[in-house]
């Protein structure tokens, strides 16, 4: 049935129009055919891309089609199958490397998602049965107790002292008390406390409840539909790369129209002779090992995150989170522990620090902690309440024995907590006979009940005065978003045969207040700062209320604890439902803090930071996060407390729910950056250079390369070390200078102008060594050297060389490549050496070289290739002090702004 109608009825009128009994639920025969009518109570899960799919997927890449389409041209017009089978070998290599990370990265999340089944005690046949919520059928009735989740949304019938943690659902970090009672009014999810909903967890008390809605129809069903509606992404890294297979199209079209055009009418080339060489110059535009290198530094990325706790379920996400200029993080469990925690201590008319020692003999101490239902599991944790666990560590880490106290004074009786009275109360046995009374709960509550103080040793009569120094250290502390208990005792002759607030609670001796909070993670508040050096807002968006995500976020700087107009800086979610997306997108970053906010709030926050074309990464743990994970940007999963659902949503899982890994994560996606713009500087202006080099050879009439030539540079001198130049370390000042900007790509940064100049260079080289091969050295060797095929294996041989070396200048756009230690990658050491057996190998070994058409040089001509091939870097090392000098460097490197 329609949960607006549950909630704002009686629970008889639900049990009648769910066809239920409350004392004998539903027959077996009638929950069998409920079953077959709505299906099993789960939610539905998306299926797994088959292996052949994520093949077939890896071929959509623009610049993989143009390098196929190259491939085929190449093998119809010459006939000769070798260049095609080198395009198809790179581009099969870069489709299973791509297939195999996707996969293991799929692998890795439903690691994290399997979950087994919880179990529910419901009623049957007039019989308490347990059985697993999967079975369970609207109609059903489900009795409920401190431990259980709550297997489907439901309709309270009855409740005693009810408490149940929603955090997964409503974001509230505090357990909502529960009531059977009717709402007259419309509610949001976070205030229908007749209701309890599926995933959520019983913290206190009983319950009986009426299955209203199950599997896809209860609330966490509806947000895992909005799922399937919410528009994923696309990542920055995603965008550039079809932005610079687009850019690269219009070239490479354009340069092989202009040399075919140039070959055929200038220099009598004839037309098919001349398809060949525009189909080489196509081949040498393309870095045809780009998607494959990409895809290995991301994967390299990956591992390195994965080392720190961030598991990345798609490739781009490393990197995406390089670019991240928003980080939303939800508040509980993220920037705060999850775990209430006492901070100050009202006793002896003053608060008193958390650290500070309390006397184990002041009875506030036993107050707290014996009108108190905390537990041990099995491994010796404590378990309860929140609120009720906090206050049993604060006496245990004060080094209170409580255990032992417990036993010398057991308790015999209690008057348990209800939400009417707020207060919980419990009688143990004393030596002498008499008896404790122990009473906890709401300080205003506890004030009317008492009428003595203890304080520094003496129980006095309370006076006014007392009481007003009470409830202001109360009120004082609750504007500290601080949750405040206080607590009492008496002695009594005897125990009353009836127990309840009237026997119990009264003539009492007050105590003390204990304050507590979710407290900020310690690790947060320094990463936090972190990521505003690096120019990186971070905002809360969290279902708590506005006082508590105020306080909280001002503890972690998120808002300056100094200004006083902090309030303004804080809106709500029924305030945002009172503004169109319009009037958000225009205040959106006037606020930090986004408190009391549902599933749909938090997709229009997104967007809203969106329009103002800021890259958004996303944190959250609970159900009521997905929508907003999967529009993220990026979204940022919890894999301890995190559901099956938000993970699913999620780009990546925090694998220890922790802010500061996030921070960790986003150096690890700038230096990702980094390094793949190093391979993109690398490879682009070695591809540049081969395409001058073709092109101002085809206009002079030389026969300067052949497509296997082109081919086999860029496949044994192009891959190895881009790879390579992927293991660099993180640059020491990475997280000193704002993110790239939406609009900024592979080629910002100074990496444009140095691919432009470097590539012109080599290109030069090459083009300077084949000319001085060919009229130079050659024709002092003799009548029988080949003059043309010698120079045409030095311009082969130096334009492999001469990237080699370029890969070192690449290191650093402008720094020089000895303002670090130049030979401090291991990586691109080796890579160097490897490209070079395998460029050597084919000129000095025999039969290969007459694969490949070329002539073995002399040492007199090895010794001008690779005089030429180390110029690069003194060409490049005069260009970049001339940049630095000049300011031209500067104004490509932008520190961060404070926020």
């Amino acid at each position: 049935m329609n949960e607006m109608d549950s909630y704002r009825q009686s629970s008889d009128e639900v049990i009648e129009k769910l066809g239920s009994n409350a004392k004998t639920g539903l027959s077996s025969d009638e929950a069998a055919k409920r079953l077959e009518k709505y299906g099993p109570n789960e939610i539905q899960k998306g299926e797994h891309t088959s292996l052949l799919q994520k093949f077939i997927a890896q071929f959509k890449d623009f610049m993989i089609i143009v390098l196929l389409v190259a491939a085929i041209v190449s093998w119809l017009v010459s006939g000769d199958l070798a260049d095609a089978v080198v395009i198809l070998i790179v581009v099969f290599l870069n489709a299973i490397m791509g297939v195999f990370q996707e996969s293991k990265a799929e692998e890795a999340i439903d690691a994290l998602q399997s979950m087994a089944s919880p179990e529910a005690h419901v009623r049957r046949n007039g019989k308490t049965e347990v059985m697993k919520s999967t079975e369970i059928v609207p109609g059903d009735i489900v009795l409920l107790e401190a431990g259980d989740v709550v297997p489907a949304d439901m309709r309270l019938i009855e409740e005693n002292s009810l408490q149940v943690e929603e955090a997964a659902l409503t974001g509230e970090s505090v357990p909502t008390e529960k009531d059977a009672t009717p709402l007259d009014e419309e509610a949001q999810i976070a205030d229908r406390t007749n209701m309890v909903y599926s995933s959520t967890n019983v913290t206190y008390g009983r319950g009986l409840g009426i299955v209203t809605s199950t599997a896809m129809d209860t609330e966490v069903g509806h947000i895992a539909s909005m799922l399937e509606t919410t528009e994923a992404k696309k990542t920055p890294l995603q965008e550039d790369q079809e932005d610079l297979g687009k850019a690269l199209t219009y070239m490479i079209i354009g340069i092989a129209i202009l040399t075919f055009f140039v070959g055929t009418i200038f220099q009598n080339i004839p037309w098919d002779q001349m398809l060949l060489v525009a189909v080489s110059l196509a081949v040498a535009a393309i870095p045809e090992g780009l998607p494959a290198i990409t895809t290995i530094i991301l994967s390299i990325g990956t591992q390195n995150m994965a080392n720190r706790n961030a598991l990345v379920r798609s490739l781009p996400a490393v990197e995406t989170l390089g670019s991240t200029q928003v980080i939303g993080s939800d508040k509980t469990g993220t920037l705060t522990l999850n775990q209430m925690t006492i901070e100050k201590v009202y006793y002896d008319g003053a608060i008193h620090d958390d650290d500070e020692e309390i006397d184990l003999t002041h009875p506030l101490v036993k107050s707290v902690t014996f009108a108190n239902d905390t537990d041990t599991d099995n491994e010796g944790n404590l378990v309860g309440d929140p609120t009720e666990v906090a206050m049993v560590r604060y006496a245990l880490d004060k080094g209170f024995y409580l255990e032992e106290e417990l036993n010398k004074t057991p308790r015999i009786g209690e008057v348990p907590f209800d939400s009417d009275r707020k207060l919980m109360s419990t009688i143990h046995q004393l030596e002498d006979g008499r008896y404790l009374v122990t009473v906890k709960g709401a300080p205003d509550q506890l004030i009317d009940r008492t009428t003595q103080i203890f304080e520094k040793g003496d129980v006095r009569e309370l006076t006014d005065a007392d009481k007003t120094h009470i409830l202001d250290s109360n009120k004082e502390l609750a504007q500290q978003a601080l949750r405040v208990l206080g607590g009492a005792y008496k002695i009594i002759e005897e125990v009353p045969s009836e127990l309840n607030t009237d026997t119990i609670e009264k003539d009492l001796i007050f105590t003390g207040l204990v304050a507590m909070i979710d407290p900020e993670r310690e690790e947060a508040r320094g990463s936090i700062e972190k990521a505003r050096r690096a120019g990186i807002r971070t905002i809360m968006i969290t279902g708590d209320h506005a006082i508590t995500a105020q306080a909280i976020a001002e503890r972690l700087t998120i808002l300056d604890e100094a200004d006083e107009n902090n309030q303004n800086h804080v809106i709500t979610g029924a305030e945002l439902s009172e503004m169109s997306d319009e009037e958000l997108a225009h205040n959106i970053e006037n606020y930090s803090v986004y408190a009391r906010v549902s599933p749909e709030h938090k997709v229009r926050i997104i967007r809203a930071w969106q329009s103002k074309n800021k890259v958004i990464s996303m944190t959250g743990d609970g159900v009521n996060d997905a929508p907003s994970l999967k529009q993220a940007n990026i979204g940022v999963g919890m894999g301890i407390t995190g559901t099956e659902v938000s993970k699913g949503a999620s780009d990546m899982v925090l694998a220890d729910d922790n802010f500061a890994t996030i921070v960790k994560a986003v150096e690890e996606g700038r230096k990702v950056f980094t390094n793949i713009q190093k391979a993109v500087q690398y490879l682009l202006s070695a591809n540049l250079g081969e395409v001058l080099t073709l092109f101002i050879a085809t206009l002079l009439g030389w026969q300067i390369l052949e497509p296997i030539h082109i081919l086999w540079i860029n496949l044994v001198t192009d891959v190895f070390p881009a790879i390579a130049l992927g293991m660099e370390e993180a640059e020491k000042d990475s997280m000193d200078y704002e993110p790239r900007s939406p609009e900024s790509s592979f080629l910002s940064n100074g990496v444009l102008p140095s691919i432009i100049y470097q590539g012109i260079l080599e290109g030069a080289v090459t083009l300077f060594v084949y000319w001085f091969g060919r009229y130079q050295y050659a024709p002092t060797l003799g009548p029988g050297v080949d003059a043309i095929n010698l120079a045409e294996t030095m311009a082969f041989a130096t334009l492999g060389t001469i990237q080699l070396f370029h890969a070192f200048n690449v290191k650093h756009v402008f720094d020089s490549l000895f303002s670090t230690k130049p030979f401090n990658n291991k990586y691109l050491n080796g890579a160097s050496l490897l490209s070079a057996a395998l460029l050597y190998g084919v000129i000095l070994i025999p039969g290969i070289n007459n694969f490949f058409d070329v002539t073995l040089p002399t040492t007199e001509g090895w010794l001008i290739i690779i005089g030429a091939s180390v110029s690069i870097i003194v060409f490049v090392e005069i260009i970049k002090w001339i940049f630095r000098k000049t300011g031209f460097a500067d104004k490509y490197k932008k520190k961060a702004i404070k926020l």
